[in-house]
Order: structure tokens, then C-alpha cells, then sequence
């Protein structure tokens, strides 16, 4: 039997982040060692009560690859003024992590390694140090090991616990916050069985 122990962090709480990037169709796929972020959003869940207690959301201008291509915008929402007015890589992280301190300790933690292995790449383009270390939640593996299912993406793991998606799809803001309802949902299920 899985137990809520799963879910168990030693940190405060749950950095729940998620990324949006530049994107191509896949006939014309740019490189994933190409691919800037444009967007991050997270969301600051407790540990202990569950509860969401912050949201962050930034979008992010990049530099390679500054103009978005009619597929990005058309699959984010999110246009090429809107990305023109945006800050750096550098400025947005560096928002994040004023934001995210402020809560105390968090362990951070998306669904799959996508987002954690973009923030690290573009962390490197930047120059920058990866500031959250080797501390990481996995939520889409660890929703595949308690539900005793494959990998799926957070849309039909959203549906298998009877969730809706609430927002836009592929907005970083709407996934980081379905992810930790999902979160959430999953931890009182466990709670119930045992």
C-alpha cells in the first residue's frame, strides 16, 4: 500500500515551477539545447497544509531566438510584443528567487525533468549558477509510482483523479498551478487509503 509519506518533503514547502519556451512545429523542431524560456510561473504550496500560499509569473524575453514563431504564439497565447517588453533570463530568475526565498525553505518540483533540465540549460547560456541543487521532486514519476500507472502527461493524470484543467494549456502560470491541485488531490487520496 503507498502511504502519504511519498509526498513528504524535509523543506517548509513545495516549489512547484513550470516553463514555457520557444517552440517550432515539429517538422522545423529547433533544438532542445536552442530552446529559451519564455515564461515561468510557480506557485509556493505548503507542505504541511496543502495549501497554495503564493504564485509567481514572468515572462521572459529571449535572446537566440527573440522572434516567436506563429506555432509558439499560437500554442502559448503568448505574443511577440508582450515577449519584446520582457525581461531578461537573468531578471526573471532573479525575481523568482527574491519570491521564492521569501517563503523559507522548498524543495522544488515540476511535472517531468522538462522544466528543471530548461532552467538549468538556460541557467548555463546565462552564466549563471543553478541555484536550486540536486533537490528535486519528479511529480510526474512520483504520480506514475502511487497510481501504479505509466507516465502520462499532466492533462490525463489531471482527468484520472477526476480534475479538470483549470486555465490556459501551455501557459507556464496555469500548468504550475494545475500540478500542484494535482499534488494536492493526490496527497488525500493516499491520506484516505490509509
Amino acid at each position: 500500500m503507498q502511504t502519504a509519506a511519498h509526498l513528504h518533503i524535509a523543506e517548509a514547502y513545495y516549489l512547484v515551477l513550470d516553463l514555457e519556451a520557444t517552440c517550432t512545429p515539429k517538422d522545423k523542431r529547433i533544438p532542445r539545447t536552442q530552446r529559451e524560456t519564455i515564461e515561468i510561473g510557480a506557485v509556493m504550496l505548503n507542505a504541511k497544509s496543502r495549501c497554495i500560499e503564493g504564485a509567481f509569473q514572468q515572462f521572459i524575453r529571449p535572446i537566440l531566438n527573440p522572434h516567436l514563431t506563429p506555432y509558439c504564439q499560437t500554442l502559448t497565447t503568448i505574443d511577440q510584443a508582450t515577449i519584446d517588453q520582457a525581461p531578461t533570463f537573468t531578471e526573471g530568475l532573479t525575481a523568482l528567487l527574491h519570491w521564492a526565498n521569501s517563503f523559507g525553505n522548498h524543495c522544488l518540483c515540476a511535472w517531468g525533468e522538462y522544466d528543471r533540465r530548461q532552467l538549468q540549460r538556460d541557467c548555463h547560456r546565462h552564466h549563471i549558477k543553478y541555484p536550486f541543487g540536486e533537490r528535486y521532486l519528479d511529480v510526474k514519476k512520483t504520480f506514475a509510482t502511487l497510481q501504479r500507472t505509466g507516465e502520462m502527461g499532466l492533462l490525463a493524470a489531471l482527468t484520472k483523479l477526476n480534475l479538470g484543467f483549470e486555465g490556459q494549456r501551455h501557459r507556464a502560470i496555469d500548468d504550475a498551478q494545475n500540478t500542484a491541485r494535482l499534488m494536492v488531490k493526490l496527497h488525500e487520496n493516499l491520506v484516505n487509503m490509509d
